[in-house]
């Protein structure tokens, strides 16, 4: 059974995907929660198009927030939400800020790197390993990626780069 939280926060991440979608990026959407207060310390969704950075993936940006908030790059403890398996980056970046419970919806055959790919956090030379949770809300993400991408092949004349 899903904890309720778990859809609470996945459902906020579904949110900033939706968004993400509307704002014509691909459909990832990341939260950072303060598993002590139930508190969302911050959130992003896809911006690499608009923010013209490769490296702008909701986790990445959503990381970035937490740590100006705090005041600290190590987020030790905090739960990250993402609607998308994160890739190689972002599993990087989650170790290297020290997340302590990763929570994402749909798996990424393609570009995952935490049960896909690469597994990332079963390297040896991984240093820190938050607890994973996978598959919350995952037809839902991948639903919106599905009907993303569908809409983006219909579009007639729609340049297609950076997607």
């Amino acid at each position: 059974m899903t904890d309720p939280r778990d859809t609470r926060f996945m459902t906020a991440a579904l949110r900033l995907a939706q968004a993400a979608a509307e704002a014509g990026e691909a459909p990832i959407g990341a939260v950072i929660v303060d598993p002590a207060t139930d508190a969302i310390i911050a959130q992003a969704h896809n911006r690499p198009i608009a923010g013209h950075d490769p490296t702008a993936h909701a986790e990445i940006l959503a990381l970035r927030e937490a740590a100006v908030t705090l005041g600290n790059y190590r987020l030790t403890g905090l739960e990250l939400y993402v609607t998308l398996e994160p890739c190689a980056m972002c599993a990087g970046a989650i170790s290297h800020a020290r997340i302590g419970r990763l929570v994402f919806g749909a798996s990424d055959p393609k570009g995952g790197a935490v049960i896909s790919g690469p597994r990332f956090f079963d390297q040896p030379t991984c240093h820190w390993r938050p607890d994973i949770v996978s598959g919350i809300m995952a037809d839902e993400g991948a639903g919106l990626l599905k009907d993303f991408f569908r809409a983006r092949r219909k579009a007639k004349g729609k340049p297609r780069d950076g997607i």
